[in-house]
């Protein structure tokens, strides 16, 4: 047998975790988070004598995020869920294992109004010569190629008053915990012919370590001159007790005026982009930067 919760659409659900010796914790997941379906899978798993399935730990954030809970899963007694999702058994259940932890990533159609994003590109244009040549900590010039500009104050400022409108559906949807905004970056960069961003992650090093979610604006003219581009979102694995990058990834299109939000933690990629004209009115713009959690 195996277990799916029914196909409903995205919603908040209230969880109550009964644990082995009395212990009781009240989380809150999306109705389609995948740690939620694990909850649900492990108790059929277990009514089923599915022994496979009692050997996985469970990870889950607290305390808006400041704490984790961890237990193994053959401590999981039962789940109170509310609203009720009910349980569709089908032939086959599946081990359960915790061990993988797919990419979660939102992307919205339509961010900017017609006439922000059609000012936008007479600012961009308007502003080629204010582009300098990007660069990464270690300074390896084969790692990044691509144009940024720093300073944009009118647009950066209304794309993260944009951003912030809309945190907390977007903390919702991504299925995390609200935590204190202290910053949200921004820069603008460009892709032209042959640029890319080879695999990395956003958070990686003391300075970058209270960055939670990035976000990527995606914007160029019509007809759209250029190919390729894509941004990549790879899953994670465990090795040596460490999530690292999975082979398995999403792909991410570059549409025009779409935003993508996703956990600054993930590896990711930017391919290569295939640009015939290199013409930088053709490039690949995007709007990109990091939303900031409160140090604790």
């Amino acid at each position: 047998m195996s277990a799916n919760s029914q196909q409903l659409e995205s919603q908040k659900v209230k969880v109550q975790l009964l644990l082995a010796g009395g212990h009781q914790y009240t989380v809150y997941f999306n109705s389609d988070d995948p740690t939620l379906h694990t909850l649900l899978t492990t108790i059929v798993a277990r009514a089923y004598k599915q022994e496979s399935a009692d050997r996985c730990l469970f990870q889950i954030p607290i305390n808006e995020g400041h704490s984790a809970l961890c237990f193994p899963s053959e401590n999981l007694v039962a789940l109170v869920i509310e609203p009720p999702l009910w349980i569709q058994q089908t032939d086959n259940i599946q081990p359960v294992s915790n061990d993988f932890l797919n990419s979660n990533h939102i992307q919205i159609d339509n961010f900017f109004s017609t006439k922000e994003h059609e000012r936008l590109i007479k600012y961009v244009l308007a502003n080629k010569s204010n582009f300098v040549s990007t660069s990464t900590s270690t300074k390896d010039e084969n790692y990044r190629r691509s144009m940024v500009l720093y300073s944009f104050p009118d647009f950066a400022e209304l794309i993260v008053n944009k951003i912030q409108k809309i945190m907390p559906d977007v903390m919702i949807k991504l299925g995390m915990s609200s935590f204190t905004i202290s910053q949200i970056e921004s820069q603008l960069t460009s892709h032209n012919d042959g640029n890319y961003y080879k695999i990395h992650n956003d958070n990686g090093s003391p300075d970058t370590a209270t960055r939670e979610l990035t976000y990527v604006y995606y914007f160029n003219r019509e007809p759209k001159q250029f190919s390729g581009g894509e941004l990549l979102i790879y899953d994670s694995k465990v090795e040596n007790n460490f999530y690292v990058k999975a082979e398995s990834f999403k792909t991410i299109e570059p549409r025009n005026n779409s935003i993508v939000f996703f956990f600054s933690r993930y590896m990711h990629e930017v391919l290569p982009v295939k640009c015939p004209s290199k013409a930088f009115a053709d490039s690949r713009f995007t709007i990109n930067g990091w939303v900031r959690r409160e140090a604790s």
